[in-house]
């Protein structure tokens, strides 16, 4: 596997070169550029590699500025000693996101990332696609909700996150400072309900709608903590053991 690091600190560059070949035997460090514009020059020479690690902040500028000025064909993991540019990671194309100093155990799980979404052959994909097309399942389109002793009828896609306490599932919508109660359990939505490109499970209370989050914070433990609109009234945070399912559903 031929990767490419951009790191504008040789010393962190050097180091980081030895963890990936020390974490992925397979690994090929073909690269190492520390500015925006030596990156942007391979890309647009049509060169290419099968994973690339990012810093985030340059000599030159931020590699976010890359994705502007080149197609970038591969995944990324970025890496960077701050955790605010975590959601605009996710929004190029990502499997991770590692801070500084990297952890040798959380580097290690970017290659598992990489080796579950990147590694298939063509044909087994292919093949998979054209399963899913035939078996695509429908999902819900609307819910209808309890407040008082109305009842409304919502759109899914309005929905910000679905709360469970208790044996009650509140619903919180993107525009409504009210929140409703549904029959629904959160199994019942995930598993036959919610389209799961839009909907996600970060915990055993919460179920988030992906255009919700307004930020993502490292949290403690190695989870994440999310922002959300409207705001949670309890913290909102990805279980230790969603957060790789977590970082990979918002780079899909």
């Amino acid at each position: 596997m031929k990767v490419l690091i951009v790191e504008d600190e040789p010393i962190a560059s050097e180091h980081l070169a030895t963890q990936i070949e020390s974490c992925y035997e397979d690994a090929e460090i073909t690269h190492i550029f520390d500015t925006v514009e030596d990156t942007v020059d391979f890309f647009n020479s049509g060169s290419s590699v099968d994973l690339a690690f990012f810093d985030i902040e340059l000599s030159d500028g931020s590699s976010f500025e890359i994705f502007q000025q080149a197609d970038v064909p591969n995944p990324i993991v970025f890496t960077t000693a701050y955790d605010q540019h975590t959601l605009q990671a996710f929004k190029v194309n990502s499997i991770d996101y590692l801070l500084k100093p990297i952890d040798t155990i959380e580097l290690k799980q970017a290659f598992v990332q990489y080796d579950k979404f990147y590694r298939q052959k063509p044909s087994q994909n292919g093949l998979l696609k054209e399963i899913y097309q035939q078996l695509k399942p429908t999902y819900k389109q609307r819910l209808l909700l309890k407040l008082g002793d109305h009842y409304h009828s919502k759109a899914i896609q309005d929905i910000s996150f679905f709360l469970a306490e208790g044996k009650s599932t509140y619903i919180y919508l993107m525009n409504d400072h009210k929140h409703y109660i549904t029959d629904h359990t959160l199994e019942g939505l995930e598993s036959k309900m919610l389209d799961p490109q839009k909907f996600f499970r970060i915990n055993r209370k919460f179920i988030i709608n992906v255009d919700a989050i307004t930020e993502i914070r490292s949290y403690a433990n190695g989870r994440l903590k999310l922002m959300t609109t409207p705001a949670s009234p309890v913290d909102m945070i990805v279980s230790r053991e969603r957060v790789a399912d977590f970082k990979a559903w918002l780079n899909q």
